[in-house]
């Protein structure tokens, strides 16, 4: 034992500590059913493996029973972080959305804080599910996933596990692990480098310690360590939230050994057993995934549709990239939802 803590004690002396470890941070939540003309947005709780996940519904006005699209943010992501723009886009159209957190996420029960884990993430995607389909004012036999980023590929392997999903959008997604990390390695070995000493660190101070080691979720080059770091990280990421650098910083971490999970992930191999129709949406000048992943992933699909834009990975969540995108998803999902028209924008 003490030789192992030994070896704990240097790892930890000689690889900077990108963040403090894990604590729980302040939680951005909703006010109990938000009622207008158009919407109402009620908070709501599920289970999802003994801890109480944290979701908003949107019902649209004057629907009985209407289509639902269940939806959740890509990497480190929170509700609040501009998803409600689609969502309340979606229930103008006629649609119901539920817009769930992960656990350990925001307002969302769960230890470690901030755990990016994708069995732990689809998890919470099973239960969610399974929670809707028990709602009586929405339609569940009319149900569509939505996601991005990393549930970009959370959609994909839910929606091969879920034959009953009448269709998906999966936006600028994370489709294959190996591929992403061999093009870092090739690309960037000394990120690659840093990435691995972490993720050890992180599994030994979990197996022998009660804290994990932690890790940035984003920043710029040349600062600590963050999973996510490209040039173009950090300044889309602040259109994307809408708040300022140090408030999101307090909860920009995460423990360390998703470096070695994600390597392991491939949405793109579910891609063959998804029947449902699916919009596969890429982001030509993508910094973060290899740019064509989001292709080959669709390619591989029975029912695909593949539009590509010219936009890095931040790009579709705010100014003329959302505004087009949004009405191509609504669009996709009320056809495929085979819903009678409503009042969109």
């Amino acid at each position: 034992m003490y030789n192992y803590r030994l070896i704990i004690f240097l790892m930890l002396l000689f690889i900077p500590v990108s963040y403090p470890f894990a604590e729980g941070a302040p939680a951005k939540t909703g006010k109990q059913a938000i009622t207008n003309s158009q919407f109402t947005k009620i908070d709501k709780t599920f289970t999802s493996r003994g801890d109480k996940l944290k979701a908003w519904l949107y019902l649209p006005a004057g629907v009985s029973k209407p289509p639902v699209v269940v939806m959740a943010h890509g990497f480190g992501g929170q509700r609040w972080m501009r998803l409600p723009a689609y969502a309340e886009h979606f229930a103008r159209m006629g649609m119901a959305v539920f817009l769930f957190d992960y656990r350990g996420f925001n307002d969302s029960e769960g230890s470690p804080r901030n755990y990016i884990n994708p069995s732990r993430h689809l998890e919470d995607w099973d239960a969610a599910i399974a929670y809707v389909k028990k709602l009586d004012t929405v339609d569940a036999n009319r149900m569509a996933l939505w996601g991005t980023s990393f549930s970009g590929g959370h959609v994909v392997v839910e929606a091969a596990k879920h034959p009953e999903v009448r269709a998906v959008v999966s936006q600028v997604p994370f489709t294959d692990g190996i591929s992403t990390m061999w093009h870092y390695i090739t690309t960037d070995p000394v990120f690659a480098l840093k990435g691995t000493c972490h993720g050890l660190a992180d599994i030994f101070s979990s197996l022998f310690t009660k804290n994990r080691h932690t890790v940035r979720i984003a920043g710029r080059p040349g600062e600590a360590f963050a999973m996510m770091c490209q040039p173009d990280t950090m300044s889309g990421l602040m259109k994307l939230v809408g708040t300022d650098e140090k408030k999101f910083e307090k909860d920009n971490y995460c423990p360390g050994n998703i470096v070695f999970t994600l390597g392991l992930y491939r949405p793109i191999s579910y891609a063959e057993k998804v029947a449902c129709p699916t919009l596969v949406i890429g982001a030509e000048t993508d910094t973060l995934f290899p740019p064509a992943g989001p292709k080959k992933m669709a390619d591989r699909m029975k029912k695909a549709t593949y539009l590509s834009m010219p936009m890095n990975h931040f790009e579709p969540y705010v100014d003329e990239p959302f505004e087009k995108l949004v009405r191509v998803m609504g669009d996709f999902l009320k056809a495929n939802l085979t819903m009678k028209a409503a009042g969109g924008r």
